[in-house]
């Protein structure tokens, strides 16, 4: 590996920190192609491996267990050994379980193999967003690269499903895990002529105990939510939230005992910091929680079919996606504060018109709208957060920002999941089923799905079916006007705040 570099402490980047941008957003297209792409090959990998139901849950979700339970671990081993050995050494992990994964005989080399690609997958966003910190000391520029960096998600996730589904047609599932071997090869290459090493010069010995602890609380917190989203509360939910509870309140008193923490509370006293992060973890909560709803009510509401409302579901992510170049010029114009509050008023506006719409175009503008309005929100608040640490602790901060996005998206699928479901029951408690099965009738009262299979074996159901869909609008119009109440609250919270907080470069 090539030496350590010396940061430039200029404070305009050049045309090397601009080819190195360009470097690393490629493997955080591929991180966020691989949260995606899998989705598509389940059918012919549970043809080929036949899991159980069990197995083929632990297939899709480990993934993104590992990459959340590793995120702050990871983050800290950047500051400590070297942002640019950390993202190099997790690229070589991650090229060689890809591999592991796509010639997998069995569901548990399988499951190994997505638990390893975690892992390794968790190096990729603090390490490339701390480099960025390192690279782009200007204010202007480093919103403008942290737009870019946001953008190579927004595009990976966009280009999964179609890459996936190419692959697919004229290979095989394995050959999803393959297409990113050559992006690893090439930041292989390329990373250490073009990126920076740096790392936090006093940083101490890292604390096994706290990384277990951080894990183990992460963890335990994001299975309990997806348990939730899942089956409901339950035992097994309260125990898994109960027991991550507990963990964050352990590791946190051990981060205040220890001579050299794995997170710098100290952080938290930063106004800018915290309601930063709070931010950024709110807006992913709606974000995520609402887009499920809406593929939900494109296909059981107006009865497309899943390529349909896959496809009428991209303007609002390609709207996202387009927008991010164009914060850094707003935030250059207008200050932070103002482009940030404006972004989340637009989305204020989107779920209004999403909590009136009636149809299929409403429901379109409104995902555009919230696209838009929540690109300069997740750019400037990232911004914000990794603004406000010392350059030396930035790997750590930009670990802390991808973990509440990771804890938001998944709390919000199970939060506003939970509500949705449990308005839908309290409309349809006293629908009529005469005439149906009880397990028909059962799964009618319970989720418009259930309503839907009904109908499709019980003509004579077509009448609750219509039911069923009323309840579920109601329950989705009510979700985005509470998600439009709660962003308005925070708009203006942030223009409170965050308006008499100076921001702080990078390096202070």
């Amino acid at each position: 590996m090539a030496s350590t570099m010396t940061v430039d402490i200029s404070p305009r980047a050049g045309r090397r920190e601009w080819v190195g941008l360009a470097v690393l957003a490629l493997p955080c297209m591929l991180y966020s192609m691989d949260l995606t792409v899998l989705n598509l090959a389940i059918p012919e990998l549970a043809r080929d491996l036949r899991p159980t139901a069990s197995q083929l849950l632990w297939i899709i979700d480990i993934y993104g267990f590992m990459v959340a339970g590793f995120l702050m671990v990871m983050g800290s081993l950047g500051d400590r050994l070297g942002r640019r050995r950390i993202l190099l050494i997790g690229a070589a992990a991650f090229g060689a379980a890809s591999v592991l994964a796509a010639f997998a005989q069995t569901a548990e080399q399988l499951i190994a193999a997505r638990a390893v690609l975690g892992i390794a997958g968790a190096t990729l966003a603090p390490s490339t967003l701390s480099l960025i910190t390192s690279m782009f000391r200007d204010e202007g520029q480093r919103t403008f690269a942290i737009s870019i960096w946001i953008m190579s998600f927004s595009v990976g996730a966009l280009i999964g499903p179609v890459a996936g589904g190419l692959l697919i047609q004229y290979f095989w599932w394995g050959a999803v895990f393959l297409a990113g071997v050559p992006i690893m090869v090439l930041l292989l290459i390329l990373g250490p002529l073009l990126l920076p090493e740096y790392r936090d010069p006093n940083a101490g010995r890292i604390d096994f105990a706290s990384a277990l602890l951080s894990l183990a609380a992460v963890l335990s917190l994001i299975y309990g939510v997806k348990h939730w989203a899942d089956v409901g509360v339950d035992g097994q939910t309260l125990l898994a939230l109960g027991a991550g509870a507990l963990l964050v309140v352990v590791f946190l008193r051990r981060q205040r005992r220890i001579a050299n923490p794995l997170v710098d509370l100290a952080l938290f006293r930063s106004r800018q910091f915290s309601l930063a992060l709070t931010v950024n973890t709110v807006a992913v909560f709606f974000m995520f929680g609402i887009f499920i709803f809406v593929a939900q009510y494109l296909q059981l509401v107006l009865g497309m079919a899943p390529l349909e409302a896959g496809l009428w579901s991209l303007p609002g992510a390609v709207a996202f996606t387009l927008a991010a170049p164009f914060t850094a010029r707003l935030a250059e114009r207008f200050p932070a504060v103002q482009v940030m509050t404006g972004g989340l008023l637009m989305a204020v506006v989107g779920f209004v018109v999403m909590g009136l719409a009636q149809g299929l175009f409403a429901v379109v503008a409104a995902n555009i709208l919230i696209g838009v309005g929540f690109t300069p929100v997740m750019a400037l608040t990232t911004g914000f957060v990794v603004g406000a640490a010392p350059v030396e602790k930035a790997g750590i901060a930009s670990a802390m920002s991808e973990t509440g996005s990771e804890l938001g998206g998944a709390t919000g699928v199970a939060l506003l999941g939970s509500l949705l479901t449990a308005v839908y029951r309290a409309r349809m408690a006293d629908a009529p089923v005469q005439g149906l099965p009880p397990d028909l009738a059962m799964a009618a009262q319970a989720t418009l799905a259930g309503a839907v299979e009904a109908a499709q074996q019980v003509p004579a159901a077509a009448g609750l079916l219509a039911e069923g869909r009323a309840a579920f609008t109601d329950a989705f119009h009510m979700t985005a006007f509470l998600a439009a109440l709660a962003l308005a609250a925070l708009a203006l919270l942030v223009l409170r705040v965050l308006s008499s907080a100076t921001p702080q470069p990078a390096g202070h």
